[in-house]
C-alpha cells in the first residue's frame, strides 16, 4: 500500500473538567520532522505522542497541535509572591530616587500591581496529571487512525497516477525502439558520408583506422543500451509500487535514472522522430517526479 505524505485530521475530546482540540497535519519532507505544540504541564504527554507518531510514520513534515482548556474547576488564579516581591523592591527604589530628586509620585494601587505580568498566574487544579494524560493519549488513537486513513487514500490516488505515467513511459520506450529501427536507413547514409570524410583525411587509408572510426561513430549513435535501461527502470518502478510502504526515496532516485536515460537518448537521436519521443519521455518523467515528491 502506497501512502501520501499529505494529510490532515482534527478532533475534540474531554475528560472531567478539561476539554481539548486536536489538529494533525503533514506535508512533504525529505525525512520525518515532528513538530509538537502541547501543554507542558501534562507530564509524559510529549514523549508518548512523539513515540506513537514515529512508530506510525516514515517521512513528512508533521505538525501536531493540542489545546487543552479547563472548566470552572480546572484552574485557579495564584499569586506569584517572588514576582511581587521583585516588583515592590523595584518600586521602592523608584520612589526613593524620586524623593531624592524632589519628584512627587502618585501612590501605587494594588490593582496596578496585580495587572503587571507574572504577578497573577493560572495554576492547574490537579497535582496529578496522569489520569488526564492517559485520557488524552487514548483519544489520540482515533485521530491518528483517521490521519493514516487519509494518507492511505491519497496514496491510492497517487499510485493510480504513477501507474498511468509508467505505462506511458513504457509505450514511449517501445516507440523509441521502433524509431531507432526506422533510423537505420538514414544512419547508413550518414555513416557513408562520415566514412568518406575519414578516407579523404587519411592518406594511407589504413583499414584499422577506418574500422576504429566507424566503431566510434556506431557507439555514439547506438541507443540500444538506453532503451534497455528504460525498460529495466519501468520494471523496477512497477515492482516498487507493488511493494508499497515507504518507497518515496527509492522512487525519487529511479525518476532521476529515467531522466538520465531520456537525456542520453535525445543527445544520441540524430533523427527527428526519435528526438520527439525523447522529449515526450522527459515531459512524462518530469510529471512523474513531481508526483513522487508526495510519496512517503
Amino acid at each position: 500500500m502506497l501512502n501520501s505524505m499529505t494529510a490532515f485530521a482534527a478532533a475534540k475530546g474531554a475528560h472531567g473538567a478539561h476539554e481539548w482540540t486536536w489538529e494533525l497535519r503533514s506535508v512533504n519532507g525529505k525525512g520525518l520532522d515532528l513538530r509538537l505544540r502541547l501543554p507542558d504541564w501534562i507530564e509524559g504527554l510529549e514523549p508518548a505522542l512523539r513515540a506513537r507518531l514515529s512508530g506510525a510514520l516514515a517521512r513528512g513534515n508533521v505538525n501536531l497541535n493540542l489545546r487543552v482548556q479547563s472548566g470552572e474547576q480546572g484552574g485557579r488564579l495564584a499569586l506569584n509572591g517572588a514576582q511581587l516581591d521583585d516588583i515592590l523592591a523595584a518600586l521602592a527604589k523608584v520612589e526613593a530616587r524620586a524623593l531624592e530628586s524632589g519628584v512627587t509620585l502618585a501612590p501605587s494601587r494594588p490593582a496596578d500591581l496585580l495587572a503587571m505580568r507574572g504577578v497573577l498566574e493560572t495554576a492547574a487544579f490537579e497535582t496529578d496529571t496522569a489520569p488526564l494524560c492517559a485520557a488524552i493519549l487514548a483519544d489520540f488513537e482515533p485521530l491518528l487512525a483517521a490521519f493514516l486513513d487519509m494518507r492511505a487514500s491519497e496514496g491510492a490516488a497517487l499510485c493510480a497516477v504513477l501507474n498511468a505515467q509508467i505505462d506511458r513511459i513504457e509505450q514511449l520506450t517501445n516507440d523509441a525502439a521502433k524509431a531507432a529501427g526506422a533510423r537505420s536507413a538514414d544512419m547508413a547514409a550518414t555513416l557513408q558520408k562520415q566514412l568518406a570524410r575519414v578516407t579523404d583525411n587519411t592518406e594511407s587509408g589504413d583499414p584499422a583506422r577506418i574500422a576504429q572510426e566507424l566503431a566510434l561513430i556506431a557507439v555514439k549513435s547506438d541507443v540500444t543500451e538506453e532503451i534497455d535501461r528504460l525498460h529495466a527502470h519501468v520494471a523496477a518502478a512497477r515492482m516498487l509500487l507493488a511493494q508499497g510502504a515507504a518507497i518515496g526515496r527509492k522512487l525519487d532516485f529511479l525518476t532521476q535514472e529515467f531522466n538520465r536515460e531520456a537525456n542520453t537518448l535525445c543527445s544520441k537521436a540524430q533523427y527527428g522522430d526519435l528526438t520527439a519521443i525523447g522529449l515526450d519521455l522527459k515531459a512524462v518523467i518530469d510529471q512523474m517526479r513531481e508526483q513522487v515528491q508526495n510519496v512517503e
